[in-house]
């Protein structure tokens, strides 16, 4: 795997040359993303920690860094994050639990002094 900051970077980079060519497609999706991660009866940091949970159960590498640098920025500690991870263990077994021991254990590593 890439350096988690190398993914991050990547899958930003992506978004935004996309946006380029495909912005209705995109503005549509980035307005369900800023509805979705709005403060409500949930916190922001909460709603990263479910997407951290939903990206290790998917094995979605770009998900797993991308919402783990928006936990860590809302103020999740490296104890949440995994403890949000082994709970999407329960669900997702073996393969839950190895991106969690990898990808967002480097993503957590990498991220964790930028806040």
């Amino acid at each position: 795997m890439k350096n988690p900051r190398e993914v991050l970077n990547s899958f930003i980079g992506g978004l935004e040359e996309v946006s380029k060519t495909n912005e209705e497609h995109m503005g549509a999706f980035m307005n369900l993303m800023g509805t979705s991660y709005a403060a409500g009866e949930l916190d922001i940091k909460f709603k990263e920690l479910i997407s951290v949970a939903i990206g290790v159960y998917n094995r979605c590498e770009y998900c797993i860094v991308f919402h783990t640098y928006k936990a860590m920025e809302a103020g999740a500690t490296r104890e949440e994050l995994m403890e949000a991870a082994m709970v999407a263990a329960a669900f997702g077994g073996g393969p839950t639990v190895a991106y969690s021991v990898t990808i967002l254990r480097d993503a957590i590593n990498e991220f964790e002094n930028d806040f």
